[in-house]
């Protein structure tokens, strides 16, 4: 099985996910499967005092399936996490329902979306395989995130432009360049570990 998949990894256009063998199956899983991690990093979260929007794990969710997934898969698995939270208590602290999209959170929440479909279209392109470029890609779909979340933000709350760039972006800064060097520890090391396992 895995002779069969070794020639084609290498070849851009190809995520970590395409190491899977299967096809519409496969995919399918793959996204409810995303969508569920996402889902369990969103629960942990941590209150920030005076913004209403706590730290959580969704934007290191966000570039983990976005770079293992592929742009298209990625993108699915995000707004199938963005739909289940309508219904389910899956938003960060087990939040769901319509006024968490159209709140303080909402705005995050979409950005979640396309943020997603950036990091996967980078690393179809191959920018998961290095830890600079990785690096880069996550950076990229965090500063996706805080302009939607930030405009939804403000909306939501109805202060001016600084309480709202400091209050749902600068204090999530230190957290979101961690999640980005997490990312670019993980995704190289997941390259390599696949390759080893081709050469068997």
């Amino acid at each position: 099985m895995a002779t069969a998949i070794a020639p084609t990894l290498p070849r851009r256009g190809l995520v970590l996910a395409d190491a899977i063998p299967g096809a519409r199956t496969r995919d399918i899983a793959l996204v409810i499967g995303g969508a569920l991690f996402t889902a369990l990093l969103a629960q942990v979260a941590i209150p920030v005092p005076p913004s209403p929007v706590p730290v959580t794990g969704q934007t290191l969710a966000v570039g983990l399936v976005g770079a293992t997934l592929g742009a298209r898969r990625g993108t699915a698995a995000m707004l199938l996490y963005a739909l289940l939270g309508l219904f389910l208590p899956v938003y960060a602290e087990g939040n769901s329902g319509w006024d968490v999209i159209t709140g303080a959170s909402g705005g995050y929440i979409i950005g979640f979306i396309f943020a997603t479909g950036v990091v996967g279209y980078l690393a179809e392109r191959g920018a998961d395989r290095k830890a600079v470029t990785a690096f880069l890609s996550f950076v990229a779909a965090q500063l996706i995130v805080f302009a939607f979340g930030l405009v939804g933000l403000k909306l939501a709350v109805g202060q001016d432009w600084s309480w709202t760039v400091h209050n749902g972006f600068a204090i999530f800064i230190v957290g979101g360049v961690i999640k980005a060097i997490v990312g670019a520890a993980v995704l190289p090391s997941a390259w390599k570990l696949v390759r080893r396992f081709e050469r068997g």
